[in-house]
């Protein structure tokens, strides 16, 4: 016989941020929290443990759902990319453009965490700070970081900026020194933050990483330069206590019943090992990224929530079988300002391809789906959307690895009729037109996920629920 025992989490004193985590009922199994798949909470508003991730090609709008849930939870953490991010928040028609900083930075109940899997260049996640100070927005004591998170440097981002101006066709990075800074990190001479916690042993490593760059064919930078101003940095990360070991902190938060934001960066299509490679960023973008660059187990992740635009855009170079290179996409491109946050580069536009969301859904099991910016389509008589890939006549059943195979589908589409009018004021699902709401629950009926939330405008006020029961 197998006996099981079940017993309630001992009630806590929490912020109102985790008040809600009573809310939703849980089992505990030998001190472990299992969420029950029938009763996981769609739009993360009571779950107790939460990821926010790119479906497409990034510049989905992540941002702006981990914005509106960052109040409700007690730690938002990053476990990916670097400052090659760009999540553009709109609060109180101010304009926050977040490259290094987890969203919930703005919340002056939430903690702030830079996992062991982001790349962290100091002076931009300082010159970030620098804007929250200007508005008075208080973050002592809220913004951690990882001593296993690896730094981003001069010489690196030197590196990145050579190998696109050099190479015979550039993959379209941000030049921001991301690869250079993973691929240091996967050849073990990469420096970590926790390595500026003793100056003299950090200026060895610091001089070794220059000169293996160096030898690798790439121009000198100012040494002398970068060091006096990361020695600045180092000493007021350190005087403020922001760096920690984080795997511990966040494992010990959930322990705790505190409910924990994971903010992703970039997208499933971008992701090093699933996306179109190698016109991919250079870390694990999908949930899976939680474990690696955060140390937390994605068997305690309770809700995953897929952010997908509307239509489709990607930056840079590699294929977009949805592409439109016309007029369409060009209108599309000015209506959605769909211009880098972090480069400024216009975005590449296209119809919603559902194929690549299936085969994100495949890899990350999305508990629902954020659509964003459908107001952007509200100029078109008919919009379309790829409902599947051929193969030489052969449907293919997932998203081909091989380019040269992407490059040659044929793509069927679904047709759906245009609304023809601004929804950029909506507030409630049932005041969608009604073509609106045919495109929305065609694409939720396709896709076989429901749609939580839906997002017609820049302002956080406009995103509501698709089902205010959900």
């Amino acid at each position: 016989f197998f006996f099981l025992m079940i017993r309630r989490p001992p009630r806590s004193t929490q912020s109102r941020s985790s008040a809600a985590s009573d809310v939703y009922k849980r089992q505990y199994i030998q001190g472990m929290s299992i969420p029950t798949l029938s009763k996981r909470c769609l739009n993360g508003l009571t779950a107790r443990t939460t990821a926010i991730l790119g479906s497409q090609w990034g510049d989905e709008g992540k941002g702006k759902l981990v914005d509106i849930l960052a109040q409700q939870y007690d730690v938002c953490a990053r476990f990916n990319g670097g400052a090659n991010a760009g999540h553009t928040i709109v609060v109180n028609k101010k304009k926050y453009a977040l490259h290094l900083l987890p969203c919930g930075i703005l919340y002056d109940s939430c903690i702030n965490v830079l996992g062991n899997g982001v790349v962290v260049h100091l002076p931009t996640m300082f010159d970030e700070l620098k804007q929250l100070d200007k508005d008075k927005i208080n973050y002592d004591g809220r913004l951690l970081l990882s001593d296993r998170a690896h730094l981003t440097t001069a010489c690196l981002m030197e590196a990145d900026s050579a190998h696109e101006t050099h190479k015979e066709k550039a993959l379209g990075t941000t030049k921001r020194g991301i690869g250079p800074s993973y691929s240091a990190k996967a050849s073990r001479y990469g420096l970590r933050i926790g390595d500026l916690k003793y100056w003299d042993t950090f200026l060895q490593k610091y001089n070794y990483l220059n000169q293996r760059v160096v030898q690798d064919g790439h121009k000198a930078v100012n040494k002398e330069e970068e060091l006096r101003e990361l020695k600045i940095l180092r000493d007021r990360l350190y005087d403020n206590k922001m760096v920690i070991d984080t795997v511990y902190y966040i494992n010990n938060a959930f322990e705790n019943h505190k409910r924990i934001l994971f903010e992703g960066a970039n997208a499933t299509m971008l992701d090093l090992d699933y996306g179109t490679y190698p016109f991919v960023t250079s870390s694990s973008t999908c949930a899976g990224g939680i474990s690696t660059g955060a140390g937390f187990n994605i068997g305690k992740l309770e809700t995953s929530i897929g952010i997908v635009k509307a239509y489709t855009t990607r930056v840079g170079s590699g294929p977009f079988p949805t592409e439109l290179d016309n007029e369409v996409g060009q209108e599309i491109r000015r209506i959605g300002h769909e211009f880098g946050a972090t480069t400024g580069r216009p975005r590449r536009c296209g119809w919603l391809d559902l194929p690549v969301v299936k085969y994100s859904h495949m890899l990350n099991n999305y508990t629902s789906i954020n659509l964003t910016k459908l107001d952007v389509l509200s100029h078109l008589d008919e919009i379309k959307v790829a409902v599947r890939y051929r193969l030489n006549g052969e449907v293919l059943p997932s998203f081909p690895a091989c380019l040269d195979d992407l490059s040659k589908v044929q793509i069927e589409y679904e047709t759906f009729r245009g609304w023809k009018q601004d929804i950029s004021k909506v507030k409630e699902y049932k005041n969608l037109p009604k073509e609106a709401r045919d495109y929305v629950e065609g694409v939720e009926q396709l896709l076989n996920i429901p749609i939580s939330w839906i997002g017609v405008g820049p302002e956080r006020e406009s995103m509501f629920r698709k089902d205010q029961d959900q």
